[in-house]
């Protein structure tokens, strides 16, 4: 048979957002343990604003565990401070922001991008160079598609497109849910440090249903 199907899809990998951080300590005690707990390939730096040089300790601060166990830290926005915190990449809220970072993070390091609102903003994206491209983030009025829509839009990209794209999850089951439908990376944030049983079990609970979802789906591919 010469119609060969594609090699199957790896399974997606957590991407962890951190709480806005204002002073790290918490954080740097909690990290270590998060990130040997569960697969995390990449975590989001959510630093509060303030001034360059306060902001570029605390990528100082938290890059060296992160990056030891074997993930990248990516700062939300703020490219200018990625090479001066030894961080590996910054997410950009947009196309104009990407296309303003790409010259000061190519080709060292990773420049992922949100905020697109449309397939051709997303193809666009893909076409300047943006390493991953997310979908499903609330926008600043804190609106976001439906989960079946950002679903749909992870599916199509993954089917076509060759630079990975991130779901934005905001519950079990959407995490599930796009892991299944074609993400390659499930961002997960402010759920998992508010579960009550501690951001750890929240994230082992949430890897396992990734790898489940994909598994699942590949099976069902397989058998269709």
């Amino acid at each position: 048979m010469s119609n060969k199907s594609p090699p199957p899809r790896p399974a997606p990998r957590l991407y962890l957002a951190t709480p806005v951080v204002d002073d790290p300590a918490s954080l740097l005690a909690e990290l270590p343990g998060l990130l040997a707990a569960a697969d995390v390939a990449a975590v989001l730096l959510r630093l509060k604003e303030t001034d360059q040089r306060t902001m570029i300790s605390r990528i100082k601060a938290l890059a060296p565990p992160v990056q030891k166990a074997g993930a990248a830290l990516l700062v939300d926005g703020h490219p200018e401070l990625v090479a001066r915190g030894g961080a590996d990449g910054a997410h950009l809220p947009g196309i104009a922001a990407l296309k303003e970072a790409l010259p000061s993070l190519k080709p060292d390091r990773i420049a992922g991008v949100g905020g697109l609102t449309t397939r051709h903003h997303s193809m666009d994206a893909g076409e300047i160079g943006a390493d991953y491209l997310l979908f499903g983030e609330p926008d600043a009025k804190g609106q976001r598609p439906s989960s079946q829509a950002i679903a749909e839009r992870l599916d199509w990209w993954a089917e076509l497109f060759e630079p990975p794209c991130v779901g934005f999850a905001m519950s079990l089951e959407e995490a599930h849910e796009f892991a299944a439908s074609g993400a390659d990376f499930v961002l997960v944030g402010d759920f998992i440090w508010a579960d009550p049983r501690g951001p750890k079990a929240a994230l082992v609970e949430i890897d396992a249903a990734i790898k489940n979802a994909h598994a699942t789906a590949l099976a069902e591919q397989e058998h269709g």
